[in-house]
């Protein structure tokens, strides 16, 4: 018996984000998704080469090369974006996520690094394929949080393995099944599952039988619970051999031609919201000044759309609420500063106020670090915020001394140790206590489609990279 793939793609800039950093790719021999990270550093610049290296192995092949193709390919789009971040220094910490499943006849062939997930529906049961490449996830396999607390968990969006500029060899976890008809296959974003519970998607692939139909639903539910993140889908079918097989790839995200166009919520009240939040975004770009340094942009309008919504349902109080447990980082009279709350206003009501300001001075930075300090930089805790402030502190220019030999003192925090602060003296990052990374993980089932493979022993994290 020979089978093909049905596949669809779909992918939403969402109601926050100001581009697409998501990517995703479809056809009847591969399906992709990868997840950028690096914000103004290029997190689209990675996933979509990314994609167009995968895009390049879109062939028929033997069933004993698709690992050994896969991973080459991903180590060379890892080769790609090193060579690009040292030739632009404006591109440094560029990375992405990868999940991507490549068939030859009834095989195949899946490689995954970072936080975009595998799904597979089979007899109507969802089951999640891969495991996180997460701080998180390595808590949990190692007994230290219960899965409770990993859903809250302030350091869910740090991930311990990508595709970027670190020169560490590439850390890929690889597997490979068997291609059941009546399996269907959904590669999705954090975009989705972040937001949407594992319940709900799995209801969902099972109301819709037609592939579009179901990918727009689950845009839909990712739209409609806020979609503070891009939100990427690919499905596939698998089918009896088809006899008009779709022939022609699906390309969605960043890796599009249409990459930058705005969320498709449509006439909805969140999609209304979200045409108001880019006429306003117009507006800014049309009045810019030189004060536009010193105040919160376009950012989170998250604030400004969470609000909106939760007026329009009747939660206002709920919504401040919320907003007075973020915290951002931006510009303050010429110095660094951290404010608690949301970069954004509604009318007279403001969702955020001063906290305390550093003595780290904006023009002593680096250039990069400026370039940071043009949009705020939001963080879920205070501690978080403190090491971002610390960060760009150890970004200063270096004063020449007499013998031009670099101090060799280490930075300091730039906040006192002492003085009000309801989140106590900040916490170090996970990366900077971190001394080694899970081990890979690579994983070749019997080809018997085993839904999800023994997770090997858990090792003390080496890396981590936030991507929020």
């Amino acid at each position: 018996m020979t089978i093909s793939l049905n596949y669809t793609a779909m992918s939403d800039v969402g109601l926050i984000r100001r581009s697409n950093q998501d990517a995703g790719y479809a056809s009847a021999n591969l399906l992709v998704l990868a997840d950028g990270m690096g914000g103004a550093a290029g997190g689209d610049i990675a996933s979509s080469v990314v994609v167009a290296h995968l895009a390049e192995i879109d062939d028929v092949h033997q069933a004993e090369d698709l690992l050994p193709l896969l991973t080459e390919t991903l180590e060379e789009a890892h080769a790609d974006l090193i060579a690009r971040s040292q030739e632009k220094t404006e591109l440094s910490g560029l990375g992405t996520t990868c999940i991507a499943i490549l068939r030859a006849s009834n095989k195949l062939g899946m490689v995954h690094v970072g936080d975009s997930r595998a799904y597979l529906l089979r007899k109507g049961t969802l089951t999640q394929i891969t495991r996180d490449h997460t701080l998180v996830q390595y808590l949990l396999d190692s007994g230290e949080i219960t899965k409770e607390e990993a859903e809250n968990h302030p350091k869910r969006n740090v991930i311990m393995r990508n595709i970027g500029d670190a020169p560490e060899p590439l850390e890929v976890d690889e597997s490979a099944r068997e291609a059941v008809p009546g399996d269907r296959w959904l590669l999705a974003s954090d975009g989705l599952f972040g937001v949407v519970s594992d319940e709900r998607i799995e209801k969902t692939l099972n109301d819709y039988e037609d592939l579009d139909e179901c990918a727009h639903k689950l845009v839909d539910l990712a739209l409609a619970g806020g979609a503070p993140d891009n939100v990427t889908v690919v499905l596939a079918d698998v089918v009896k051999d088809d006899p008009q097989p779709s022939l022609k790839p699906i390309i969605v995200g960043s890796a599009a031609i249409d990459a930058r166009k705005p969320s498709r919520a449509g006439t909805s009240a969140a999609g209304k919201l979200a045409a108001l939040r880019r006429r306003d975004s117009a507006d800014n770009d049309d009045d810019l000044d030189d004060d536009q340094a010193d105040k919160p942009s376009n950012w989170a309008r998250v604030a400004a759309v969470f609000a909106l919504v939760a007026l329009l349902v009747g939660g206002a109080t709920g919504a401040y609420a919320w907003s007075q447990t973020q915290y951002y980082v931006a510009p303050a009279d010429g110095n660094v500063a951290i404010y608690k709350g949301v970069p954004t206003a509604l009318g007279p009501l403001k969702f955020s106020s001063m906290y305390e300001r550093s003595d780290v001075e904006i023009s002593a930075l680096s250039n990069v670090a400026q370039d940071r300090l043009e949009e705020p930089i939001t963080r879920g805790s205070l501690d978080e915020a403190r090491k971002v402030v610390d960060d760009l502190a150890a970004q200063e220019r270096p004063e020449p001394t007499p013998t031009d030999e670099p101090s060799e003192e280490p930075t300091a925090s730039v906040f006192p140790s002492t003085g009000p602060s309801p989140s106590g003296t900040p916490s170090d990052d996970a990366s900077d206590d971190a001394t080694d990374r899970p081990s890979r993980g690579t994983r070749v089932d019997d080809l018997q489609g085993t839904p999800i493979p023994e997770p090997s022993t858990p090792t003390a994290p080496r890396d981590s990279r936030d991507r929020s």
